[in-house]
């Protein structure tokens, strides 16, 4: 239980707990909790973008040829939208990043979405399995802590039995 490492890997070390003292322990704690921090705060993020684009995917299925010619209402800001008529039901700009946008036409930009959304759904199981990982050498971490302080206790009270 001292020695943690789901998985063997050559970029990492495999410390024994218990040769740590109290300090150091609480060390690694304090970096585990961060890293675990920044894992949810990465989730948070994949997951938006997941949804986002599981959401534009979506919205294709609603530019239909019958569509054509019919009112739109169309974004400006996060906040602010203008009227307009649907002119082009064949092809739509899709924003791939960084200010750059590509012209597709539907069905690319649905192929376009769904490969997005599989590579974010991959990071994300990636950072879970990490994150799991990071949280069992938490849990073993907080449990030498544990057993040291009750270590420390245990002496310190023989040695006011003694005194």
């Amino acid at each position: 239980m001292s020695q943690i490492s789901a998985t063997e890997a050559p970029h990492l070390q495999q410390i024994d707990l218990t040769k740590l003292n109290l300090q150091q322990l609480t060390q690694l704690k304090q970096q585990l909790d961060q890293e675990l921090s920044v894992f949810h705060d990465s989730l948070q993020t994949l997951k938006i973008a997941q949804n986002k684009f599981q959401e534009s995917g979506s919205c294709l299925d609603k530019i239909t040829p019958e569509a054509k010619g019919k009112e739109i209402l169309v974004p400006l800001t996060g906040s602010m939208y203008v009227a307009g008529k649907l002119a082009d039901t064949e092809k739509v700009l899709v924003d791939v990043g960084t200010g750059y946008y590509a012209q597709k036409d539907i069905d690319d930009a649905k192929d376009y979405f769904k490969r997005r959304v599989a590579y974010v759904t991959e990071q994300m199981e990636k950072i879970q399995q990490l994150g799991l990982e990071k949280s069992k050498i938490r849990e073993a971490t907080m449990d030498v802590m544990e057993m040291k302080i009750q270590g420390q206790m245990a002496s310190q009270k023989e040695l006011a039995e003694r005194a």
